[in-house]
């Protein structure tokens, strides 16, 4: 059951910006959403967050055409 990941415009940019280490462990965590790891659906929202150390991940399930739509990636104090 693969679901196809699409990210928005900031969280590529957000990605872009972290050190190469940084980059592997978010990468690493999307590529098992929409299931494993800390995840926390978000109270008032259809969206769901992913903790990735310091980092947290906005994104949104599309179970029917199965799609992950990552909305936002950044610092804790910054989602």
């Amino acid at each position: 059951m693969t679901y196809r990941k699409v990210a928005s415009h900031q969280a590529e940019k957000f990605l872009r910006k972290q050190p190469d280490q940084v980059q592997q462990r978010i990468v690493a965590a999307i590529r098992g959403l929409p299931l494993s790891g800390d995840i926390k659906k978000l109270k008032g929202s259809c969206d769901y967050r992913l903790r990735v150390g310091d980092m947290r991940i906005v994104y949104d399930i599309d179970h029917i055409e199965k799609v992950v739509y990552i909305k936002a990636i950044d610092s804790r104090g910054g989602i």
